[in-house]
C-alpha cells in the first residue's frame, strides 16, 4: 500500500513540474497559480495542522509567533545573503528567458530546496499517519496528493525565474518528486513527536507565505495583465483550498 502511495506523490510532483517546463511561455499564469498555492497551503494546510498538534504544547499565540519567525528568517536569508531583487523589465517567456541569468541563482535553490524539505515532511507525515491508522493515512495522503502537483511546479518555477535552465530545473524536480518517497521511508527507522513536528509546519507556514507573498506574486504580476494573474493566484488558493477541506472531511 505504502508504495503505490509514495509512486503517486513522486508522479503527481514530476508530472506539475513538466507542466511547468513545457509551458513556461504561458509561466507568468503558472506562476500566479502557484502563488496562490502556495499561500493556501501555508493557511489552510500547514498552519491548522501545527496548531491542532501543538495544542498540548503550546499557545496560539505562541505557534504564531513561530510562524512568524520562520518568515522574517526567509526575508533575512533572502534579502541579505542572496541579495533579492525583481526583474521588473523582463518577461518570464521564451523570447527573453536569458536575461534571468543576471538574477542570483541561490534565490532559486534556496527555495526550491524549502520546496523539497516540505515535501519530505509530507512523507514524514504519511508515513507517520499510517503508523496511527489506516484512516488517518488515508486522509493524509489525500491533502498530500493535492499539492504535490503545485509543489512541482513551484519548484520548477524558482529555478527557472532564478537564472536557471531547464537541466537545472528538472534536477531539482526530481529532488522533489523524490523527496516525500525519502520521507516515508525514514518514518520506518524514526518517530517524530508531535512537538517537533507543530514547530517544524510552524516555520514552513512562514516560509511558505514568504515565498507566495514576496516572490512569487510580484514575478506573475510585472510586465502582464494583473487580472488574468490575479485571478489564477485566487484560482489557485480556491482549488487548494477546496482540496485540503475535501481531504480532511
Amino acid at each position: 500500500m505504502l508504495i503505490i502511495i509514495v509512486l503517486a506523490a513522486f508522479l503527481a510532483t514530476l508530472l506539475g513540474g513538466l507542466f511547468a517546463l513545457r509551458l513556461k511561455d504561458k509561466l507568468h499564469l503558472i506562476l500566479g497559480f502557484s502563488a496562490g498555492a502556495v499561500i493556501a497551503v501555508a493557511f489552510f494546510d500547514l498552519m491548522p495542522e501545527s496548531l491542532q498538534l501543538g495544542v498540548s504544547y503550546y499557545s496560539d499565540s505562541t505557534m504564531l509567533s513561530i510562524t512568524a519567525a520562520g518568515f522574517l528568517t526567509y526575508l533575512i536569508l533572502d534579502r541579505l545573503i542572496f541579495l533579492h531583487g525583481h526583474g521588473h523589465d523582463q518577461d518570464i517567456n521564451d523570447h527573453d528567458l536569458n536575461a534571468l541569468d543576471s538574477k542570483p541563482a541561490g534565490r532559486g535553490i534556496l527555495g526550491a530546496s524549502s520546496l523539497s524539505f516540505h515535501s519530505f515532511l509530507d512523507g514524514v507525515a504519511i508515513g507517520l499517519a499510517f503508523q496511527v491508522s489506516a484512516v488517518v493515512g488515508a486522509i493524509i495522503t489525500a491533502a498530500v496528493l493535492t499539492h504535490d502537483f503545485s509543489d512541482g511546479i513551484n519548484t520548477v518555477n524558482m529555478i527557472l525565474k532564478n537564472g536557471g535552465n531547464r537541466a537545472k530545473a528538472f534536477r531539482w524536480l526530481f529532488i522533489d518528486a523524490i523527496a516525500p518517497v525519502l520521507g516515508v521511508v525514514s518514518t520506518l527507522f524514526f518517530k517524530v513527536p508531535e512537538q517537533g513536528l507543530s514547530i517544524i509546519l510552524a516555520i514552513f507556514s512562514g516560509f511558505f507565505l514568504y515565498i507566495g507573498a514576496s516572490d512569487l506574486i510580484p514575478e506573475s504580476q510585472h510586465a502582464h495583465p494583473k487580472f488574468l494573474t490575479t485571478v489564477m493566484t485566487l484560482l489557485g488558493a480556491g482549488v487548494l483550498y477546496v482540496a485540503i477541506m475535501i481531504a480532511g472531511a
